[in-house]
């Protein structure tokens, strides 16, 4: 049986019977308990009776595999599961006992292990198909323009034989939209496919959905095409980056004794405006941050903006069980300003999500000032948030993500820049600060108010501690106090609705829920409900088809959509495997940062969602989305650093 002790372990000698004596409205005594309890306490987060070795386990979820056919595995079947990189099984956590032992600590060169598979394979999903049907087929079947030196298939029937068999009998996009966009290429197709190779549509179902517009915020030919040829006007943007260029040029005039008047000059002294007919006051009357649109953030449930697993078919799937705030993943303010067409696929809001933001990163005034007004004039947004919290390499050591927090001019610039030129809210998140034991969020929060934010989420971690330590709510607390009357929304180790309720006992405004999210998308509807639900293996199975059916209308049906879909599905189980149903619980909550033991599930499919293994994983995306194609390859993108 595994043992785990927790992270946050002091080396100060504590009796445990007094502990256990403290008040239990303590918000803290139950973690500090955990810390110090005894190994056979600790253990127990499952019950004896489910409690397996791992030698049991993955021999019990090999012999009862049965395939997408349902046939047991074959030989065949373990030979190609072979090829999908497994993990290295994580150590057990060892107990520090004081300093000196904790610098032993048996990593080689005493370099601690990242977050993430930097040098993981990256398959482009076109490798998956052999030969496509060439696009002049696909439209009504016109003269194909390059002639014979054309790459693809002509031949429908050729390559209806070639093609990968089909999925499933019925098609997600036609049973709801009435016809399928992707046609023969569809890895449902017989579902609207004639003898004759016809597509076949529902004029009704059409017709239902005429006029609808679900997916908001796409990327047009003509705005990417002005975009690369930087013909896009950001008026609003020259005027503020001018009145930085003034107060520059005339600290340089007077020296540096005048420095802190400067720095207190508004953009709001704006050139005279010229205007033809009459004057109304929107073009000489700046709007003030009152008049801005208004989002109520008081005591909503935030999902936080994570990237990769944060799409928007997972946030779909957050917004059914109750999430109130929705963000896109963070996109790169240089990317957006190319136009690239994949970052701007990160800003895409579905019709259900009914407060929505999206998430910037960048490191200078004048690109982030540019992006701000570019997202303002051409997306329907609710509010921008400034990511400030960003811990890797790639972003800090430019000067974003925590960077910013260790650059406050420049951050000062970039957040007035944004608010000038933004006509929703501005919001900012941030960490306690950049180095483990030297926290900054406290002095940056009382500037920030004066800045014009109009919201603040602070993860409880420092960027050098990322995983391996639990989020400091006691400094969250600080923190509230100071941003007030400012919202200040919590993050970190959130993972039931006693961790919710304890959270908010705090003074924070709200709470915004990330790796708990990934574990459990249920936990919205636990918290609001203010219950432990045992979720069953198939109702989970069942929030994955809705994940699959909405990834198929996001990114598509064809061999490449599907083969997307499962990308993204494997990173997330390689969260959602960590969950130990409430049932089988000797204790209840589970901790987000205990490792869970070995066990056996109430049922085959709950056994496999616990699998580890990478291949396990396969498993289940082959059961909604067919077996995986010869040459697939997948390494999770996160260590999952809790684990370690």
């Amino acid at each position: 049986m595994t043992v785990h002790y927790s992270p946050c372990i002091t080396a100060t000698p504590v009796c445990l019977s007094h502990l256990k004596a403290l008040p239990s409205n303590n918000h803290f005594t139950h973690r500090a308990l955990l810390c110090l309890m005894e190994p056979t306490e600790l253990t127990r987060s499952a019950k004896n009776k489910f409690l397996t070795t791992k030698e049991k386990f993955h021999g019990f979820v090999d012999s009862e595999w049965r395939g997408p056919k349902g046939d047991k595995a074959s030989e065949n079947d373990k030979v190609e599961e072979t090829k999908v990189a497994p993990p290295v099984e994580p150590d057990t956590k060892k107990l520090k006992l004081d300093s000196e032992e904790s610098n032993k600590s048996g990593k080689p060169d005493g370099k601690r292990i990242r977050g993430q598979n930097k040098s993981r394979p990256h398959t482009k999903p076109t490798t998956y198909d052999e030969k496509r049907l060439c696009l002049s087929v696909l439209q009504d079947n016109r003269e194909c323009p390059f002639g014979d030196k054309c790459h693809f298939h002509h031949d429908i029937a050729e390559y209806m034989a070639t093609k990968p068999a089909d999925i499933r009998e019925s098609c997600y996009l036609h049973d709801t939209f009435g016809k399928c966009a992707f046609g023969l290429t569809c890895r449902f197709a017989k579902a609207h496919t004639t003898p004759d190779f016809k597509t076949m549509e529902n004029a009704e179902l059409i017709k239902a959905c005429e006029g609808k517009t679900p997916v908001k915020n796409s990327l047009s030919k003509d705005l990417q095409n002005r975009l690369r040829k930087r013909s896009v006007s950001f008026k609003k943007s020259a005027e503020y980056l001018k009145t930085l260029s003034d107060n520059r040029d005339k600290r340089e005039e007077r020296g540096n004794g005048e420095m802190t008047k400067d720095l207190q000059a508004s953009p709001d002294k704006q050139p005279p405006v010229k205007t033809i007919g009459p004057l109304t006051d929107v073009d000489v009357i700046k709007l003030r941050p009152c008049e801005k649109k208004q989002v109520d953030f008081q005591d909503k449930l935030y999902l936080a903006p994570l990237t990769t697993c944060g799409n928007l078919p997972f946030r779909r799937v957050c917004k059914r069980f109750g999430a109130d705030i929705t963000c896109g993943e963070m996109a790169m303010c240089t990317n957006l300003l190319q136009g690239q067409q994949s970052e701007w696929a990160l800003l895409k809001r579905h019709e259900s999500e009914d407060v929505f933001g999206v998430q910037v990163e960048g490191c200078f005034p004048d690109t982030m000032t540019r992006c701000a007004e570019l997202i303002n004039n051409n997306t329907d947004v609710d509010f921008v948030d400034i990511n400030s919290g960003c811990p890797i390499d790639l972003v800090y050591k430019k000067g974003g993500g925590c960077g910013l927090m260790t650059r406050t001019r420049k951050f000062e610039q970039i957040i007035k820049g944004m608010n000038y030129v933004l006509d929703v809210p501005l919001t900012v998140k941030i960490r306690t600060g950049v180095q483990e034991k030297s926290n900054i969020a406290h002095k940056l929060i009382p500037e920030m108010k004066k800045w014009g934010v109009s919201m603040i989420t602070l993860h409880g971690r420092s960027r050098e501690q990322r995983y391996t330590k639990l989020a400091d709510w006691d400094y969250i607390t600080t923190c509230s106090k100071l941003a007030s009357p400012v919202p200040l929304f919590g993050n970190g180790d959130i993972l039931s609705y006693e961790d919710a309720m304890k959270a908010r006992e705090t003074g924070v405004s709200g709470i915004m829920i990330a790796r708990g999210a990934l574990i459990k998308p249920w936990i919205f509807t636990e918290i609001k409900e203010s219950r432990h639900w045992d979720i069953s293996s198939n109702e989970r199975l069942d929030i994955l088809r809705d994940f699959t059916n909405f990834g198929l209308e996001h990114w598509g049906s064809d061999t490449r959509g599907v083969e997307k879909i499962r990308t993204f599905m494997l990173e997330w189980l390689s969260f959602m495997c960590r969950y130990i149903p409430v049932g089988l619980l000797e204790r209840v909550p589970q901790k987000i940062n205990e490792r869970p033991p070995y066990y056996m599930g109430r049922n085959y499919l709950e056994s496999l969602m616990a699998s580890q293994h990478v291949g396990d994983w396969v498993r289940i995306s082959e059961m909604l989305l067919g077996p995986v194609p010869t040459n697939f390859n997948f390494l999770p993108k996160h260590k999952a650093n809790a684990y370690k």
